[in-house]
C-alpha cells in the first residue's frame, strides 16, 4: 500500500438502516476504483466487506469494515458500518475513527429510523456529511419525496446536488442542479451532455431554490443578496460549500444506483472535493505526565500518538488492533507506550486492512487508519503513544447492553473453552458481557437485543467449535419475613458412645435492613447455653440464609435471637447446636409469615411522542409504576418508571415493535419489592415441584 499524507486521506463512515445499500455502495466505489473487476453481492455472499460467516449466512453486516479506496491521489477510508440495531456498538466505534459521513438512504424505501439514528449519531459527534440515495434504478424509488422529508425534518441544511433523468422507465442520467445541466450515462461508462427533460424543470426550479437558500445562509453577506434577488456566481456557490460542507453547515444530497454503478463516480469526486481531511479536524488528548491538553490534531510534526478504535480476534486472521493516527507519522518497528495499561510493546509490521485482509505499508501519517499484529496489552479504546510524550485519549461511549439471557453449556467440560471463547469475542465485541451470578446459580450473557445474542451463540460454535444454549434467566427473587415467631428445637441422636445433642430457643422477626441476610443477637442468661456454642448457633443462620425455606431464594432482613436453651456436658457439640439451629430457622421463618421479594428497575424509555400511548400501556400490562413523562428534544418523550426485572424479559423486543425500532431504554437495580401474592403462589409451587 502506498504512502498517503494527510491531506491525501478522508475517513468516511456509512451510516444508515438496515438494507438501505451501504454494502453496495462500497462494492460499486471499489469496482469503479478499479480494485475489483466485477462488483459483488450481498445475496451471493461475495462483497469485500461482508466477509464473516455470519454475515454472509444472514445478508446483513454485522462487523464494522474498512476499506480504503483510492480516488486519483486520495485515500478514502470507507467505513462500512451495520445498519440492524443491535451492532450498534460497531457503528459507535467507526464513528469514532471518522471525520465525516455518508448517510445511504434507499430511494425506494426513502427516509426510515435507522435515518433518523443515523442524522442523530452525526449530530451527537458533529460529523460533516452526505446523503446518497440509493436504488434509482428502481421504478418505485421517490427521489424527490427522500428530499422533501429531508427538508421537512431537518430544514434548510439539505441541499439537493441532483436530479434523476429516467427514460421509459429506466435511471439513464441526472441533472445537476448547481449547474443547471443534464447528463447521460453511455454504454462506455462515461457521460454525455443532454437536454434537461421537461418534467424535470419544475424540481429542478424547487432544489435549485433549496441549494441557493442553502448557501445564503451561509453567512450575513450572502443572505442579504439572497434578499435583494441577487445570483450567486458558480465559483461563490462552490466555495461557500467546500467550505460549509466541511463544517457541517449544508448537507449536500446525492443520488445513483450501486447495482449499474451510476452516480457513484460523482459521489467519489465530491467525497474529495467537499469532506474534510483529517487536518481539518481536531483532535485531543491528556499529556499523562504534564496533565496538560495534547492537542494532537492530526499533525504529523508532533510527537506520535494513536487510538485503538477496534479490535479483531478472529481465530482464522489473527488479531489486529485497528487505530486511527492522531499525531506524528508511524513507521514499522517503532515501540508505543500503552499508558492504560502500563506497557510499551514494539507495533512490528504496520497494515492497511480492506476488509478482512491485511496489506502491509511501510508508514501511516497522521489522520490514517491503519492495524497493528499480535499486540498483547492492547485492547478496543487504548491510546498509543511515547513514552517521553504519553497521551490518553478520551474512550469511546459505546452503548450499556440489556438484554440478558442465562447460558448452559451443552457438552460437558467445555465450561472453560467457553469462558475463553467468550473472553475472545468480549476483546472484539464492547457491548458483549458475561456476568456470574452466584446466587442463583446461572451465568448471563448481556448483548444489545436478541439477534446479538443468537450471533454470538453461532460464532462460538462456528469459531471456537463450543455450544452454548440460551435459557430465560432466573430472577434473583430473596425471602423475608414480617411477623415474629418464638421457636424451640431439640437435636438429640444417640447411637452408641457420645451421642448429639443441641437445644436452642430463638426468636426472629424482620431486622429492618433488607440489604443484610441478617443479623444475629442473643440474651441467653445463666449459661443455659455456654457461650463457646455460640458461634455455631450463628454457623447454623449463615448457613440457612443462602436458601430460604419458602423457595430456596436468598434470605435477607432477619433479625435471630437466642434467648435459652440447654445442654448436655458430654453429648454436646458445636455440629449439634448448628443443626438445632437450622432446623429452627426453618420452622421460625415459616412461622413468621414469610414472602417473596423481587428486584425492581428504574427504567427510563426514550420514544417519539406519537408512542407515549402506546408505550404506557405496555408498560402498564408489565406491573411498572410511571413516575414521570417529560418532553425531550425533536419531539421524544422520556418515560421514567419502576418495573420489576422479571417484567424486563423481552421488553427489547417489543419496545423495538411497538415504536418501529426507534425507542431506546436503560435500567438500573433501585430496591426489593414484596412480590404479589399470585407470582409467590407460582415460585412457591415451583420448589415444590423440584422437591
Amino acid at each position: 500500500m502506498n504512502i498517503y499524507t494527510t491531506d491525501k486521506i478522508r475517513n468516511v463512515v456509512l451510516l444508515g438502516h438496515s438494507g438501505c445499500g451501504k454494502t453496495s455502495l462500497v462494492e460499486a466505489m471499489a469496482y469503479l476504483a478499479k480494485m475489483t473487476t466485477r462488483m459483488g453481492k450481498v445475496t451471493d455472499g461475495n462483497t469485500i466487506s461482508d466477509y464473516d460467516k455470519e454475515e454472509i449466512k444472514r445478508h446483513i453486516s454485522i462487523n464494522t469494515s474498512v476499506i480504503p479506496i483510492i480516488w486519483e491521489d486520495t485515500k478514502v477510508n470507507i467505513l462500512d458500518t451495520p445498519g440492524a440495531f443491535d451492532f450498534v456498538g460497531e457503528v459507535e466505534e467507526a464513528v469514532s475513527a471518522s471525520d465525516a459521513a455518508i448517510i445511504v438512504i434507499s430511494g425506494k424505501n426513502g427516509v426510515e429510523v435507522g435515518t433518523k439514528k443515523a442524522w442523530e449519531i452525526c449530530e451527537k459527534y458533529k460529523l460533516p456529511r452526505m446523503i446518497f440515495v440509493t436504488n434509482m434504478d428502481n421504478d418505485n424509488a421517490s427521489y424527490r419525496q427522500v428530499v422533501q422529508d429531508l427538508q421537512d425534518m431537518y430544514g434548510k441544511h439539505i441541499a439537493p446536488f441532483h436530479l434523476p433523468v429516467r427514460e421509459n422507465k429506466e435511471f439513464v442520467g441526472y441533472v445537476n442542479v448547481l449547474q443547471q445541466r443534464a447528463k447521460r450515462w453511455t454504454s462506455h461508462g462515461d457521460v454525455e451532455k443532454m437536454d434537461v427533460p421537461e418534467y424535470s424543470k419544475e424540481n429542478l426550479n424547487i432544489c435549485r431554490a433549496a441549494l441557493m437558500e442553502a448557501v445564503a445562509e451561509t453567512n450575513d453577506e450572502f443572505l442579504e443578496r439572497y434578499f435583494n434577488g441577487d445570483e450567486f456566481s458558480e465559483n461563490e456557490i462552490r466555495q461557500a460549500l467546500r467550505v460549509n460542507v466541511a463544517e457541517g453547515g449544508i448537507v449536500p444530497v446525492l443520488m445513483g444506483s450501486n447495482t449499474l454503478a451510476r452516480g457513484i463516480f460523482t459521489l467519489m469526486v465530491d467525497i474529495v472535493k467537499y469532506l474534510p481531511s483529517p487536518e481539518k479536524r481536531s483532535c485531543s488528548g491528556i499529556n499523562t505526565k504534564t496533565n496538560e491538553i495534547f492537542n494532537a490534531d492530526y499533525d504529523f510534526s508532533k510527537p506520535k500518538s494513536a487510538y485503538v478504535w477496534k479490535t479483531i480476534a478472529d481465530p482464522f486472521i489473527g488479531k489486529y488492533s485497528l487505530i486511527k493516527v492522531n499525531s506524528g507519522v508511524l513507521k514499522t518497528d517503532d515501540i508505543m507506550y500503552n499508558h492504560h495499561k502500563g506497557v510499551e510493546e514494539k507495533i512490528g509490521k504496520l497494515y492497511v486492512m480492506r476488509g478482512n485482509k491485511p496489506e502491509e505499508t511501510k508508514e501511516l501519517h497522521a489522520g490514517d487508519i491503519g492495524a497493528l499484529a499480535k499486540l498483547t496489552s492492547v485492547t478496543t479504546t487504548d491510546s498509543l503513544s511515547t513514552q517521553k510524550n504519553p497521551v490518553a485519549y478520551l474512550r469511546a461511549n459505546i452503548s450499556t447492553p440489556y438484554t440478558y439471557k442465562r447460558y448452559t453449556v451443552k457438552k460437558k467440560g467445555d465450561d472453560d473453552k467457553v469462558s475463553q471463547a467468550l473472553q475472545k469475542l468480549m476483546s472484539e465485541d464492547l457491548t458483549l458481557k458475561v456476568e456470574n451470578d452466584t446466587a442463583n446459580a446461572q451465568t448471563l450473557l448481556y448483548g444489545i437485543g436478541d439477534q446479538h445474542l443468537e450471533v454470538v451463540v453461532s460464532k462460538l460454535l462456528d469459531r471456537y467449535k463450543v455450544e452454548i444454549e440460551l435459557e430465560k434467566p432466573k430472577i434473583a427473587f430473596h425471602e423475608t419475613i414480617l411477623k415474629k415467631s418464638d421457636v424451640e428445637y431439640k437435636y438429640k441422636k444417640q447411637s452408641g458412645g457420645h451421642g448429639q445433642y443441641g437445644h436452642v430457643k430463638m426468636t426472629f422477626e424482620p431486622s429492618g435492613d433488607l440489604e443484610t441476610p441478617y443479623v444475629f443477637d442473643q440474651c441467653v442468661v445463666g449459661g443455659a447455653v455456654p457461650k463457646n456454642y455460640f458461634p455455631a448457633v450463628e454457623k447454623g443462620i449463615q448457613e440457612s440464609v443462602t436458601s430460604g425455606p419458602l423457595a430456596s431464594y436468598p434470605v435477607v432482613g432477619v433479625k435471630a435471637v437466642l434467648y435459652d436453651g440447654s445442654y448436655h456436658t458430654v453429648d454436646s457439640s458445636e455440629m449439634a447446636f448448628k443443626v438445632a439451629t437450622i432446623q429452627a430457622f426453618k420452622k421460625g421463618f415459616l412461622d413468621a409469615k414469610p414472602v417473596l421479594l423481587e428486584p425492581i428497575a428504574s427504567l427510563k424509555v426514550l420514544i417519539p411522542d406519537k408512542y407515549t400511548g402506546d408505550i404506557t400501556g405496555d408498560l402498564n400490562k408489565r406491573r411498572a409504576r410511571i413516575l414521570s413523562m417529560s418532553p425531550e428534544a425533536n419531539g421524544y418523550q422520556e418515560i421514567v418508571a419502576d418495573i420489576p426485572y422479571m417484567e424486563l424479559y423481552g421488553y427489547n423486543t417489543d419496545l423495538r415493535s411497538i415504536t418501529g425500532g426507534s425507542g431506546s431504554y436503560s435500567y438500573s437495580f433501585v430496591r426489593y419489592e414484596q412480590t404479589p401474592p399470585e407470582i409467590q403462589e407460582r415460585e412457591v409451587a415451583k420448589r415444590a415441584d423440584k422437591g
